[in-house]
């Protein structure tokens, strides 16, 4: 008794952070949940109330936090629109939803692409959920502990610029050349996630646009045309399209006239012109839906799980007679 007594004084001194107070479902490594009010929510720990008890939950123990959407008079939870419904770590978007014009989705859609600074360079990036998980390429951050992010907030009426240093890297998928993040900075708002959309909707020769950062200049919108969704490269599946890319670009999100991620920007053809190629969205899915196994390891951020080669075959000799 004399526990909660003080942790609920606390509560009350520590009533700026945005989320306490919110019912969510929280994820712990492995197969377990816990469901409760979040009363304090710190870098090292969350403190929820189930109810009859309170529980502390070290923070490398959760997986994900899945806050409730619903908004309560006054409160500052993001609303997510009617259209789209969460699948775990994103968000996909309800069938029907018609298209619109570049210019009113590039307004949009500015709020959820950012850019990834680098000791080495840059690249460009977007949010998939509210708690600041975000994808990029895997050669964007390579060999990188120390990132950077740059979100565009809405503030006034137009986008502000915020840098976020406290990154961590979540999971790594070097082959698929896909990086998920997670923004850790404690005084961060709730973030705004684009949805995903999926393959087996794409049509070729549909308008397509990217959003991102080519050589530094921050949030350019470039439009195209899906010229193929099965342009093979080195054994795996890459979206063709007229869309220009450029170094800086890498790791943008590829839209369709939906609102939708389609692809992840990630090369270019540099002996010629309109041959950039993407991620396709259903690769991105399957990276985010078996993440576990592509988990960084945060303990040791210098040694990263690694996949090892098979054993050498030993020939067997022939007994001698």
């Amino acid at each position: 008794m004399c526990e909660r007594v003080f942790w609920l004084a606390l509560i009350c001194l520590l009533s700026w952070a945005g989320k306490a107070g919110q019912a969510a479902t929280l994820l712990l490594n492995g197969k377990g949940s816990v469901r409760g009010e979040i009363l304090v929510e710190r870098r090292e720990i969350v403190v929820v109330d189930l109810g009859y008890d309170l529980l502390k939950i070290p923070k490398k123990a959760i997986r994900l936090i899945e806050y409730d959407q619903e908004e309560e008079s006054g409160s500052a939870v993001l609303e997510v629109p009617e259209a789209e419904r969460r699948y775990g770590i994103f968000y996909e978007q309800a069938p029907g939803v018609d298209s619109e014009s570049i210019a009113v989705l590039a307004e949009r859609l500015g709020e959820s692409v950012l850019q990834i600074r680098t000791p080495s360079g840059l690249g460009s990036g977007f949010i998939l959920n509210e708690e600041g998980y975000l994808i990029t390429n895997f050669h964007v951050i390579e060999g990188e502990t120390e990132i950077s992010v740059d979100v565009y907030h809405v503030a006034n009426g137009q986008l502000e610029r915020q840098a976020y240093s406290e990154v961590r890297i979540v999971a790594l998928n070097r082959f698929a050349d896909l990086a998920l993040l997670q923004i850790i900075d404690e005084k961060a708002p709730r973030f705004r996630p684009v949805p995903l959309g999926t393959m087996r909707a794409l049509k070729v020769g549909e308008s397509v646009f990217a959003i991102g950062s080519p050589l530094g200049l921050e949030r350019t919108v470039t439009e195209g045309i899906l010229s193929t969704k099965t342009r093979a490269y080195q054994g795996w599946l890459y979206l063709q399209t007229t869309t220009q890319i450029n170094p800086g670009n890498s790791g943008g999100p590829l839209f369709n006239r939906r609102g939708e991620v389609v692809g992840v920007t990630n090369m270019k053809n540099p002996l010629g012109e309109g041959l950039g190629f993407a991620i396709p969205v259903d690769y991105v899915k399957h990276f985010l839906e078996y993440r576990d196994a592509f988990a960084y390891d945060n303990d040791n951020p210098n040694n990263p799980y690694r996949y090892l080669p098979p054993p050498k075959t030993i020939p067997i000799k022939n007994p001698q007679p």
